[in-house]
């Protein structure tokens, strides 16, 4: 099949077939941890949706798209799932597997200046059933289209090509999950081989000087609780209104030091200035608010999985957190000094490594796989989950930050539609974290797609706004800055 060529169906199967996926699903499975502990905490008004939005240059034929999505489900069965009848005293909840999807998940929204505003409106507001599979929506965003009220931070003109904007239910699977479907759907239609991305042997690195020991909260210590700001709202209702909010901003990539020597390992990442950044943002942000001092913990998504065709489809990141030290007291103390900023981004690599590194536990802690364990039925269970929530709520992180980081995969739809020229992610942001802020960058990896969803409980549109230009300026600042009179090059783009 060249790439002028429209995917083809597979071959049909004689009765008894094996399937051509390398095993057989079983009809039903019960839910995993994240999945049981997330359908007990669902709630109305803050839909529990994974944005994914992958822009391409050029235009794709309807039919042959449909064609490649479905073929490409049905090379990953599991996401072909739909939630069982559940009564309260049942033991489990179930996901039952089908053979085909219950409803056609493409769509083609009619075109118009407002479309793409919409359909990001809809990712954030109205999530696919949990009782037909499969629970993921495709719309395929046209031009001629502007970006709306949910416009990118930037206001740049919208590119003449088309959006592909993906709506995940997160109680069944996790953005890069989902995003192996589409990178599946994309080899079909393209016609091209898989993309090799597989995890090669780790290249040894001669370890670098031991930095300082990391911060490490003591034991009950509340991290801090970003402010709340309506100071903009225009409707009352808004400040204790529900849903979220979502701003999507192109960043450049901060420039890192040199290698000291060639296969060295680097001293910090962008994940690390991403994760100083954001402690930066925190910070600054409730010192602006007159808070009152209180560590930074921040959530952050690790996935051990491989990224091939056989990538594990569900949720299968876990939730690490990373402490950060409480800001200065002082008032008027610059948070971002180049000093300690420097001595702060190789605690914050030795950690993350560390954390990386370490041997996958239970995704969401002990205390939740304990909860999902107890003989009890799920009624029970539901309520059990949502009183500890509840009275876990202070001790909740202080925002989240998952970097996907450069997307694994060329999503390249051949001819006629192009390669991927931007994808942006966005993770929900429920009360009382409230703070979401993904990222990921393509192909040429010197821009970083930054997404800020937030709780319109937490945050008004001016004041989240105002949160992203104190991210810019803190990420800004982690930038590598080379010594008086020397001119080394640095990694990374530059700012």
């Amino acid at each position: 099949m060249t790439a002028l060529q429209p995917a083809r169906p597979d071959p049909p199967r004689s009765r008894g077939a094996r399937p051509h996926t390398p095993f057989s699903p079983p009809a039903r499975i019960p839910f995993p941890l994240v999945d049981e502990i997330s359908r007990h905490c669902l709630e109305d008004d803050e839909p529990e949706t994974v944005h994914i939005e992958v822009h391409l240059p050029g235009r794709l034929d309807h039919d042959r798209l449909r064609t490649a999505f479905h073929q490409a489900l049905a090379r990953h069965p599991r996401i072909l799932m739909r939630q069982a009848p559940t009564r309260w005293w049942h033991r489990h909840y179930t996901w039952q597997l089908t053979p085909t999807p219950d409803t056609d998940p493409v769509a083609f929204p009619p075109p118009g200046p407002d479309a793409l505003a919409r359909a990001r409106t809809r990712a954030l507001t109205e999530c696919p059933p949990l009782d037909a599979a499969p629970p993921v929506r495709l719309e395929v965003i046209e031009p001629p289209h502007t970006t709306g009220h949910h416009r990118t931070e930037d206001h740049r003109p919208a590119a003449a090509g088309t959006v592909l904007l993906l709506t995940v239910h997160h109680t069944a699977l996790d953005g890069p999950a989902c995003l192996r479907i589409l990178a599946t759907a994309a080899e079909l239609y393209g016609g091209t081989t898989p993309a090799s991305v597989s995890a090669s042997a780790p290249t040894p690195h001669p370890e670098p000087p031991a930095p300082p020991p990391h911060y490490r909260p003591r034991p009950l210590t509340r991290p801090a609780r970003l402010a709340p700001d309506h100071t903009h709202t225009t409707r009352p209702g808004n400040v204790n209104g529900n849903g979220n909010g979502m701003l999507l901003t192109e960043l450049p990539v901060p420039t890192r030091p040199p290698r000291p020597t060639t296969g060295a390992r680097p001293p910090y990442t962008v994940n690390d200035q991403l994760l100083v950044a954001t402690y930066l943002t925190a910070a600054r942000w409730n010192e602006l608010h007159d808070r009152p001092t209180a560590p930074v913990v921040i959530t952050m998504p690790i996935d051990d999985r491989p990224r091939g065709p056989h990538m594990p489809i569900g949720n299968g990141t876990r939730l690490t957190p990373v402490p950060f030290p409480p800001p200065p007291t002082t008032p008027g103390t610059p948070l971002t000094p180049l000093a300690p900023l420097t001595s702060l981004l190789h605690q914050t690599a030795a950690r993350t490594r560390a954390l990386k590194s370490a041997t996958p536990g239970s995704q969401l802690g002990l205390p939740a796989t304990l909860l999902t364990s107890l003989p009890l039925p799920v009624g029970t269970r539901r309520a059990l989950t949502r009183a500890l929530r509840s009275l876990a709520a202070p001790w909740t992180p202080t925002t989240l930050l998952s970097n996907i980081g450069r997307v694994p995969y060329p999503l390249d739809f051949g001819a006629t539609g192009g390669r991927a020229t931007a994808v942006w992610f966005s993770a929900p942001a429920r009360m009382p974290r409230g703070l979401s802020i993904t990222t990921a960058s393509t192909h040429d990896g010197n821009r970083i797609h930054l997404a800020l969803r937030w709780s319109r409980a937490l945050l008004d549109d001016a004041a989240a706004a105002h949160l992203l230009a104190l991210f810019r300026s803190s990420l800004a600042a982690t930038a590598y800055r080379p010594p008086e009179g020397a001119a080394p090059r640095p990694e990374g783009g530059t700012p």
